[in-house]
């Protein structure tokens, strides 16, 4: 084989989450759980859906778009999901004082959120949400089947472990 062919695509898991969502916060130990048992065998892929209940969610969603171009993306969302309740007391100071406690720019999170230059990803995010079904937070696609976590938690993570690993073994990729 050799070094130019393609690896092998990994099963993506699309996360749809709000970060000032405490059932997001909740989902943190199963996306840490999963991260630790699939690493690299499976991408985790952030989308945002900010729900209108939440006031800072959508300059949240924003944030965490800056961090993923400075290239921090999970780091920052867990920080920031961690302390769901100062988002709601401080909205958007919090969100560029948590970038700088993780050694980010915090004077570009502060322009970014100014400018706006992130608002179409969150958009086409929370549309596309909207067109497949998602409701509320978090809510998980994997292997074209969506799992609503925003009623309740019980049992995602095993069902997400089932169809990841269906799909790595279709894909001939076994432990």
């Amino acid at each position: 084989m050799s070094d130019s062919s393609p690896a092998p695509a990994v099963p993506v898991l699309e996360v749809w989450c709000e970060l000032q969502c405490p059932d997001c916060r909740t989902a943190l130990d199963d996306l840490r759980a999963l991260r630790a048992r699939y690493g690299d065998r499976l991408e985790l892929r952030l989308r945002h859906f900010p729900l209108e209940k939440h006031k800072h969610s959508f300059a949240a969603a924003q944030a965490a778009e800056e961090a993923a171009e400075q290239g921090r993306l999970w780091p920052y969302v867990e920080a920031v999901l961690d302390r769901v309740e100062e988002l709601d007391r401080r909205g958007e100071s919090f969100l560029i004082d948590t970038a700088r406690e993780l050694g980010l720019d915090a004077e570009e999170f502060d322009t970014a959120l100014i400018d706006g230059r992130h608002i179409l990803i969150v958009d086409a995010d929370q549309a596309e949400g909207k067109a497949i079904g998602v409701t509320g937070t978090p809510t998980y696609v994997v292997g074209g089947e969506r799992l609503d976590g925003g009623k309740s938690q019980e049992g995602l993570r095993e069902r997400v472990e089932e169809i990841v690993d269906r799909l790595l073994a279709e894909a001939g990729q076994t432990d």
